[in-house]
């Protein structure tokens, strides 16, 4: 009974040994840091650390333009209560430059002559509805498009 018990005994041992090194394999490969989680955690820690720097150099970035966004403000805010008091005071001057314009109504009296003119002209040069038309290239605008104002006009002294 001795000699079944020792070789029970000595085959337990034997499995205990045999599960003991499958788990010190398994172990060895949970905590490779290549493929198991040991990279993964080196990996992540790496990343961490990545992010924490691009947080801070975003920090300092926002900071930066949230004050220059502020000193536009600022210089906006100004110029928009110059332009306040520029208007009120073209609103002080109009009333003045209608009575200075106000003696020369022949150029008024001119003008609509010659828009009268203008439209009987092109009443009369307006082209009769033909039976078959015929194509035509498009004709290019002749005139100028757009006109460029001289910014000091407006200016006031």
């Amino acid at each position: 009974m001795e000699l079944i018990a020792d070789i029970l005994l000595a085959a337990g041992a034997m499995g205990a040994g045999f599960y003991c090194l499958v788990l010190s394999r398994r172990l060895k490969r949970f905590n490779d840091l290549e493929k198991g989680v040991g990279g993964a955690v080196a990996v992540l820690s790496s990343q961490v650390d990545d992010l924490n720097k691009s947080l801070t150099a975003a920090r300092q970035m926002s900071d930066g333009s949230s004050k220059a966004l502020e000193q536009l403000t600022g210089r906006a805010e100004s110029v928009s209560h110059k332009l306040e008091l520029m208007m009120a005071s073209m609103h002080d001057i109009a009333p003045q430059q209608e009575q200075q314009a106000a003696p020369a109504p022949k150029m008024s009296e001119e003008n609509d002559a010659l828009a009268e003119a203008y439209q009987a002209e092109a009443q009369a040069e307006a082209p009769q509805p033909e039976a078959e038309p015929e194509p035509q290239e498009e004709a290019k605008p002749s005139g100028l498009m757009f006109v460029r104002h001289n910014r000091n006009q407006n200016r006031v002294a």
